[in-house]
């Protein structure tokens, strides 16, 4: 029998979507699902229609980048409605479009984990391949309305949304998808190596801090703002020169060389791009960064209570995820980083600490285990022999 065909859909704009394509994927392989999975950058699909790259030379979703390396993110939310105006303006262009793709090698499910494009994406499934399923997985707490993770439109074939709280999963039925259609999972999707890294004696675990020229009796601080890094983490280690720090750049080379440079009391250690983030959430005692829903959910995995701000330069559809912070308990968000020394000493102090810890650890996320088998649900009920073996 024939594997079923499912097409994961991600794009390039901060490293969390690729991210979630990959864990995701690699547990499918692990389990060994009768499935061909196909990553597919949807960037690489529009490509023909994309009008910011023959403006300017520089691909859409690398604007984004840039902007956040720069922290150009003051305004996001007013950027916003007149990109999804541009969108719906090439509309009709972006259906052509996937539906070239798709009627070539049509799918049997579509996993999309962007937003923006799901409305385009549906009806060019519904064109040539009405049968495929979609899915969309919110890698989001929650989305930002309207016309961002959720879209309310015609179904022929019912469209399924995976969410990672119960914030989710009221907008999504509010919106009027049906009870079945919407699921709820534990969180957001985790790379499996957060799972699979095998706990620290005391002992192991002073002496991989020592190994990092960190003194292994005081607290440690890791520092992480996504994929791309963040000019505020400069703010941040000159605010902290007595605390021991931990500091990972991402692709920021100019960042991680601005770091290296410092002068800074306290032991501090920098990384560029790494796929060890959970060995050195391992080593760490608390996170301090913006409040991504991946970056987040990993540090809460790891037991790490966080310390985060919300304000107007936060991207928009990270914003729940402050309030997220507050009703889970698990960390501290600040309007702004100039009072991060403060912040830290507090919750350093033992009682405080000691809740923010015990909050993490009523949290299990297993979400990138769970999809998997949601999604043979939608495909059984679609195609009854979809679970069978190969």
């Amino acid at each position: 029998m024939a594997k079923k065909k499912i097409d994961l859909i991600y794009i390039d704009a901060g490293g969390g979507h690729r991210a979630a394509v990959t864990a995701l994927d690699a547990v499918i392989h692990e389990q060994q699902r009768p499935w061909e999975t196909r990553a597919r950058n949807i960037q690489d699909l529009l490509h023909s229609i994309d009008v910011i790259r023959k403006v300017t030379g520089i691909p859409f979703q690398e604007v984004y980048n840039i902007m956040l390396r720069r922290g150009w993110t003051l305004g996001t939310a007013q950027l916003i409605p007149p990109m999804h105006l541009a969108i719906r303006l090439f509309h009709d262009a972006e259906v052509r479009a996937l539906a070239t793709h798709w009627s070539a090698d049509p799918p049997d499910m579509v996993l999309s984990l962007i937003p923006h494009y799901n409305r385009a994406i549906k009806q060019a499934l519904t064109q040539v391949c009405p049968q495929a399923a979609l899915v969309t997985i919110l890698t989001d707490i929650a989305d930002y309305p309207p016309h961002f993770w959720l879209e309310k439109q015609e179904q022929r074939q019912p469209q399924h949304v995976i969410c990672g709280s119960d914030k989710a999963v009221s907008q999504a039925t509010e919106m009027g998808y049906a009870a079945a259609t919407v699921h709820r999972v534990s969180g957001m999707i985790l790379n499996p190596r957060f799972y699979e890294i095998a706990p620290l004696a005391p002992e192991a675990r002073k002496e991989a801090r020592a190994a990092l020229s960190l003194d292994p009796e005081r607290p440690v601080g890791l520092v992480l703002f996504g994929g791309q890094g963040a000019a505020v983490m400069l703010d941040i280690a000159a605010s902290l020169p007595d605390h021991q720090l931990l500091l990972i750049c991402g692709h920021n080379q100019k960042l991680r060389a601005k770091l290296e440079a410092m002068p800074h009391r306290a032991p501090m250690f920098v990384e560029g791009f790494t796929l060890d983030v959970p060995r050195y959430m391992q080593l760490a005692d608390y996170f301090i960064g913006k409040p991504g829903p991946a970056s987040i959910s990993e540090a809460v995995a790891m037991r790490l209570p966080v310390i985060v701000e919300s304000n107007s330069w936060t991207l928009p559809q990270e914003r729940y995820n402050a309030v997220w912070i507050r009703e889970q308990g698990v960390g501290a968000v600040l309007p702004n980083f100039r009072r991060i020394a403060r912040a830290v000493e507090e919750m350093l102090e033992p009682a405080a600490f000691a809740r923010f810890r015990a909050a993490t650890e009523r949290l299990h996320n297993r979400a990138v285990f769970e999809i998997p088998d949601i999604l043979e649900a939608i495909l059984n009920t679609a195609m009854p022999d979809a679970g069978g073996s190969t």
